[in-house]
């Protein structure tokens, strides 16, 4: 990881950066004006399920090139963490931004006393820090993805019973 790599919270201007961010790392299919995690990312900010303390920036020489978004949401009776949309600018990935962004999360969800965070993703890549797939700790699912890409990382407020099924804040079940 590079060593002049700013991680910090983000801030009101930091909107537009981050939506045109979004766009060029995951692309926007045709016949349409932005890309789906840009309409996401939009919509959590307006619902205001936007956790505050757990979506990040990255920082190169005063430029955002990568982005973590953590969203509130249900899981059993309680409440959860949803990690997503993250994304690093296509000229900057490989390089350990997107590791020090989730990294950030999981250490300031640990210090609020967060009990898990839970993604969709790849296995591989989010198993390198310590996710699992979620239905291992009897966490349902709210889609129909494969059950190892609905992941689970327990933080140490973790008890078994507060399982039960998961549910992302609304934005996410809008983009249907």
């Amino acid at each position: 990881m590079r060593d002049d790599l700013l991680i910090r919270r983000e801030g009101p201007s930091d909107a537009s950066p981050t939506e045109a961010l979004h766009d060029a790392a995951f692309g926007v299919a045709q016949g349409r004006d932005t890309s789906l995690e840009r309409e996401l990312l939009r919509g959590l900010r307006a619902d205001g399920s936007i956790i505050d303390e757990l979506t990040f920036v990255a920082e190169l020489e005063g430029q955002v090139v990568g982005h973590v978004v953590c969203s509130r949401a249900t899981l059993g009776e309680g409440v959860s963490v949803g990690l997503g949309p993250i994304a690093v600018l296509p000229g900057h990935q490989q390089q350990g931004i997107g590791a020090a962004l989730l990294m950030s999360v999981v250490a300031s969800a640990e210090r609020l006393g967060e009990p898990a965070v839970v993604l969709l993703g790849d296995p591989e890549y989010y198993g390198f820090f310590g996710f699992v797939p979620a239905a291992r700790h009897g966490i349902e699912s709210p889609g129909p993805w494969p059950e190892e890409n609905f992941q689970v990382l327990r933080l140490r407020a973790w008890r078994p019973q507060m399982a039960g099924p998961f549910r992302y804040a609304p934005a996410f079940e809008r983009l249907g």
